[in-house]
Parts: structure tokens; sequence; C-alpha cells
């Protein structure tokens, strides 16, 4: 296996397990949206906004250690952050009611 086949393999293996948290954080955000109709949970809340904190160290990580270009995790961030800027935004609309 050459460098470069090495290193495209690292590239994949750090994205795809950079999706997985995410894809573990959206669920999270899945969860709070269906259960809108229940009273604001602060920890749960608190608990996304750390999972995010992690997952962009995750990402600070990889893309200085060379396994991701910051663009690819930016991106990965950026989706999760809209989706939870929804949650937010749904949760102050349902306080307003």
């Amino acid at each position: 296996m050459s460098a470069s086949e090495i290193m495209l393999n690292l590239n994949q293996k750090a994205l795809s397990l950079l999706q997985e948290d995410a894809d573990q954080i959206e669920k999270l955000i899945q969860i709070q949206m269906e259960s809108l109709t229940n009273r604001r949970c602060p920890l749960y809340e608190e608990v996304l906004d750390t999972q995010m904190y992690g997952l962009s160290r995750e990402i600070d990580f990889a893309v200085r250690a060379g396994l991701v270009v910051e663009s690819a995790g930016k991106s990965i961030l950026s989706e999760l952050e809209r989706k939870l800027a929804q949650l937010y935004e749904a949760l102050a609309s349902t306080r307003k009611e």
C-alpha cells in the first residue's frame, strides 16, 4: 500500500468516524424535535451543546492532524448547527404559544 493510499484510507476513516458522531447528535436533535410538546428541558439542551462542542474539537483535531480537509469538517459541523438552530427556533415558538 502506497503512502497516498494509506492517507486516503485514514482520511476516509476519519470522515466516517466524524460523521458517526454527527449522526448521533442529529438523532438527539430529532428526538427533541419530536417531543416539542413536552416542557423545555435545559439539561437536554446542555447535552446537545456539549456534544456539539466535543464534535467541533474532534474536527479541529482531525484537521490539524491532516486527516480531514477543513472544508469537509466545517460542512459536517455547519449542517448540525443548522439543525440545532431549527430546534431552538421551534422551541422558542412553542414557548410563545
